[in-house]
């Protein structure tokens, strides 16, 4: 009984928990905000820049609060303060009905909320570095978060239409919140200073932003834009191009349940990798899914194609955050991810604007761009192994 216990209170388990919970505010706006905007009036051009404003002021926040994380006795503390803030703000979604109002209160919800992953993946590899614990299987649970919400979503609005968006949004924002609390302590209790530890030089960000270290993080941020990509516009694309609308859940879907295979996987061949070369991975397989999906092919190939997304999210995600866990230390380690979180949401939010008008004159075509985004991310990361050959990373 006491070793079940033990178990159920481990730091890995209670870290898990809330990865189960991080996605589920995402999976529920990512199936119905749209439409939900669409019956309060709000035309497609508005709904577009509710979407992008959130990210273009995420982009110069998430370093800043990365940097604040860092500062403090633990990320613990950093990633309950905006999960709670994430979790109070929806409560304004039920009093607004017009274009502004609802721009404030989603800024309200989303700029917190934005901030809860890149804090949280930070903070749970460190925890896995130092306990020796499996940083992807905690990381699976919040794509199997993700999926399990979507799935919960789309039952819930066929039952009770879109009425049901506000209330269960606040509801995961709040449960999030809650499961807060049971966060364990990420880092290692700090050592009792010394006469010769007065005053320590302090490591700067600055200071590891030497090209060879950013270009495989803008690497990365191009094939990401990529999944944004196929989130944004895929359902349009293959609804128009005479795709069954039963299949498009499910190919969805298939997406997110490869990632989450992979990362359950990963610790079995995941060391025998270097991270760079698991970006490396990530851009070929990119290259080649969109390639693919640029000619519009049959929807068993999309299936095919689509379980690519394990590699070309999963696997670079991995690469991504153990090359910057590799390279940096502790002490900035929320800063350096929120550095790599701005550059991915810089690379969406061009991608979206880019794609959007491309897909207009050449449909499933405009996949194109996005094999060209996965072939521009190889170069980078070749650069910078060039640059800087692998320490076995």
């Amino acid at each position: 009984m006491a070793s079940v216990l033990s178990r159920w209170a481990s730091p890995e388990l209670r870290a898990s928990i809330f990865h189960f919970t991080v996605y589920l505010p995402g999976a529920v706006s990512s199936v119905y905000l749209a439409i939900w905007l669409a019956e309060h009036g709000i035309p497609a051009e508005q709904i577009g820049i509710i979407n992008a404003l959130p990210v273009l002021l995420l982009l110069g926040i998430n370093m800043l609060v990365g940097r604040l994380a860092d500062r403090a006795s633990d990320w613990r503390s950093t990633i309950l303060i905006v999960s709670l803030l994430s979790g109070a703000a929806p409560i304004g979604l039920f009093f607004v009905h017009e274009f502004w109002g609802i721009v404030l209160v989603w800024l309200l919800c989303t700029i917190p909320g934005g901030l809860v992953p890149p804090l949280t993946d930070a903070a749970t590899l460190r925890l896995a570095q130092r306990t020796g614990s499996d940083f992807g299987s905690m990381r699976a649970w919040g794509t199997i978060g993700y999926v399990i919400g979507t799935a919960l979503v789309g039952l819930a609005v066929t039952a009770y239409g879109t009425a049901a968006f506000v209330p269960l949004f606040f509801a995961v924002s709040v449960g999030r919140a809650i499961i807060g609390f049971t966060l364990p302590r990420f880092r290692a209790p700090a050592p009792v200073s010394t006469l010769a530890d007065a005053n320590p030089e302090k490591p700067r960000l600055s200071s590891a932003l030497k090209l060879w270290f950013v270009l495989p993080i803008l690497g990365f941020a191009l094939v990401n834009s990529n999944n944004a990509v196929v989130g944004g516009f895929g359902a349009l694309i293959w609804h128009d191009n005479g795709i069954p609308d039963y299949f498009i859940g499910p190919l969805l879907a298939i997406a997110a349940a490869a990632e989450a295979v992979l990362m359950v996987m990963w610790r079995r061949f995941g060391g025998r990798v270097t991270a760079r070369n698991m970006i490396l991975v990530a851009c070929a397989a990119s290259l080649l899914r969109f390639f693919v999906m640029a000619f519009n092919p049959p929807v068993a190939v999309l299936f095919v194609t689509q379980t690519l997304h394990a590699f070309s999210f999963g696997m670079g995600y991995f690469g991504v955050v153990h090359f910057i866990a590799n390279w940096t230390s502790e002490d900035i380690a929320a800063e350096a991810q929120g550095f790599a979180t701005m550059l991915q949401q810089g690379a969406a939010f061009v991608s979206l604007m880019l794609f959007g008008v491309l897909v207009g004159h050449f449909g499933a075509g405009a996949f194109f761009a996005s094999a060209l985004f996965a072939l521009l991310g190889m170069g980078c990361v070749l650069w910078s192994l060039k640059l800087k050959p692998p320490k076995d990373a």
